[in-house]
C-alpha cells in the first residue's frame, strides 16, 4: 500500500494526479494539486496540511498485543491488519481474545471477535458513544 502519511508522499501524488489530468486534457497548477489530495484526505486545503506534524513510523503493527475499551467493554487482542492513513491516522483492525458483546439490551447479545476502526495517534476514534466515549481506546 502507498504511504499516505508524509508530506513528500502526499506531493508525490500531487504530482501523479497532475500528470495523470494532463493526460486527459486538463491542466492543472501543482498548488491546486496540492489542495485537490490535501481535501481527498479529508484536511480544509495544503496549509492544513503542512502544519501537522510529521508522523513517525507507524505505531501499530501486525501481530502486535494491545488491549483497551470497545464500545465500553475492557478487552485485549492482537492487530490482525493495519494501514496508514492521512497523518497520526491508521485503520486497525483487531482480533479480540475473547469476543465482546456490542449490546447493552438484557434480550438479546452481539458478540464480536473482529473489529476494524481508524485511530489517531492516541489510539483513539473519533467516534463516539451516547455518553461521549470513543467507540475504541487503546491502551
Amino acid at each position: 500500500m502507498q504511504d499516505t502519511t508524509t508530506q513528500t508522499a502526499l506531493k508525490a501524488q500531487a504530482k501523479r494526479l497532475r500528470k495523470a489530468l494532463a493526460e486527459t486534457g486538463t491542466e492543472v497548477s501543482h498548488s491546486r494539486a496540492l489542495e485537490l489530495v490535501a481535501q481527498s484526505i479529508g484536511a480544509r486545503n495544503w496549509n492544513t496540511v503542512a502544519a501537522q506534524p510529521q508522523p513517525s513510523l507507524p505505531t501499530w503493527h501486525i501481530g502486535q498485543r494491545v488491549s483497551g475499551h470497545y464500545l465500553g467493554h475492557a478487552f485485549t487482542g492482537r492487530i490482525h491488519a493495519a494501514s496508514a492513513r492521512s497523518a497520526g491516522w491508521h485503520r486497525l483492525t483487531i482480533d479480540f481474545d475473547t469476543p465482546v458483546d456490542v449490546i447493552k439490551s438484557a434480550h438479546f447479545s452481539s458478540f464480536r471477535r473482529r473489529v476494524s476502526a481508524v485511530v489517531g495517534a492516541d489510539g483513539r476514534t473519533v467516534e463516539k458513544t451516547s455518553d461521549g466515549k470513543p467507540h475504541l481506546a487503546l491502551v
